[in-house]
């Protein structure tokens, strides 16, 4: 049977919004009176037209709204019309669609959504506990913090007495091939704290954090890290001095390079202005 998403017509102009068009005004109401900005608040309320011309072409209603269709949206091969440029949706815009659903759920337009049940390892559960008493950190973070562990225990195992540095390694590094740097880089804290708080309690070896490769950061890495002093002193007098921001790049070259005596990094550098080198 052809999959009714594949055969939605090309629809050019406007998306009407069909049963969701006065939930939608409500829900532009809502946002306004939180504080958002209106920009803000028409990226919501496109979004959540955007479900609603969909639902109408799918030959859905409202009460058909459930995980299940919200997934069938999210994966769906765009030919609602409207001025979209792309046919497939961002995990972002996705996000604010399930926004306008718990919305929906709150005025009781359609069911609300059980939440799921997190199913969090003893030990896992544990270490948030001692991240919220002896740490001090938000419940944002110690959420993040035990949602990570979590992700990295299969393949950690369950055994803390088992682990190794090289296992250790392995699981930060493997997830290093999937991730982006940064979501790596705050998994890796993460696995750092579970490891100590794991070997306070003489669950594993003490010093396993350190196992936790660290993550690199190649921003500016082009940049070299000293300069050489015939290239400071053309830096020095390339400053414009008719100009006032000349004047002061220069005094923090001259500050940095001559009255501290130091060593001339291209930090200083980092907040300066293009600077005429002649």
């Amino acid at each position: 049977m052809t999959n009714i998403d594949e055969r939605l017509p090309v629809q050019l102009g406007h998306m009407e919004a069909g049963e969701l068009a006065e939930p939608i005004v409500a829900y532009a109401a809502h946002l306004s009176g939180l504080g958002y900005t209106a920009l803000t608040i028409k990226g919501y309320t496109d979004s959540a037209r955007h479900l609603g011309a969909w639902l109408a072409l799918s030959g859905l209603t409202i009460s058909a709204l459930d995980e299940h269709a919200l997934e069938r949206f999210a994966r769906h091969k765009c030919r609602c019309g409207g001025n979209r440029s792309s046919d497939r949706l961002s995990s972002k815009y996705v996000r604010r669609v399930h926004r306008f659903t718990y919305y929906l759920g709150d005025c009781g337009i359609i069911p609300k959504a059980a939440p799921a049940a997190l199913v969090v390892d003893p030990s896992v559960a544990r270490f948030g506990e001692w991240l919220r008493r002896h740490r001090g950190l938000s419940e944002r973070t110690i959420a993040r913090h035990v949602r990570m562990v979590s992700r990295l225990l299969p393949a950690l195992g369950v055994d803390p007495d088992a682990y190794d540095a090289s296992r250790v390694r392995a699981v930060i590094l493997d997830e290093g091939t999937r991730c982006s740097a940064a979501y790596v880089k705050t998994m890796a804290m993460a696995l750092r704290g579970y490891l100590r708080f794991l070997a306070t309690r003489g669950e594993c070896r003490p010093g396993l954090d350190h196992a936790v490769p660290p993550t690199p950061d190649w921003r500016l890495s082009a940049l070299p890290r000293y300069l050489l002093p015939e290239d400071v002193t053309r830096l020095i007098e390339g400053c414009d001095l008719s100009l006032s921001r000349g004047i002061r790049d220069r005094a923090i070259l001259i500050k940095n390079y001559c009255t501290k005596k130091v060593r001339f990094t291209t930090h200083c550098a980092k907040t300066m202005r293009p600077l005429k080198t002649g």
